[in-house]
């Protein structure tokens, strides 16, 4: 069960990686007005919300303590990122609000799941 929670483990940090990587890339065309969400994006958010499912599933079923309200919170966290990168997706150029939001958030989400213990 061990390889399998961390097959998932290196999945979560793929998507984890592809949102912010999407977002940091931006980060210069976040100056000019011109920045977008990437299909990386989205892609890393679902890709994240999938694994962190099946973390959660394959913990308890391990038998593992699983936090619920940090769950909890970082599951509200994604919803809120996947909500403002689903809807903006197509849109030419994305408000800097909201794309400053969503990597705010997705660095609040990093934060959350490595220094709350």
């Amino acid at each position: 069960m061990d390889v399998l929670i961390n097959v998932f483990v290196a999945l979560h940090i793929i998507g984890i990686a592809s949102l912010l990587g999407g977002f940091l890339t931006q980060m210069k065309a976040v100056g000019e007005g011109a920045a977008r969400f990437g299909p990386a994006m989205l892609h890393g958010a679902l890709t994240m919300l999938v694994t962190g499912v099946a973390l959660v599933g394959l913990n308890q079923a391990d038998d593992q303590t699983v936090n619920n309200v940090k769950i909890g919170i970082k599951l509200a966290l994604l919803v809120v990122i996947l909500a403002l990168v689903y809807v903006k997706r197509d849109e030419e150029r994305v408000d800097k609000g909201a794309f400053m939001a969503v990597g705010g958030l997705t660095t609040v989400n990093i934060f959350l799941a490595t220094v709350w213990t």
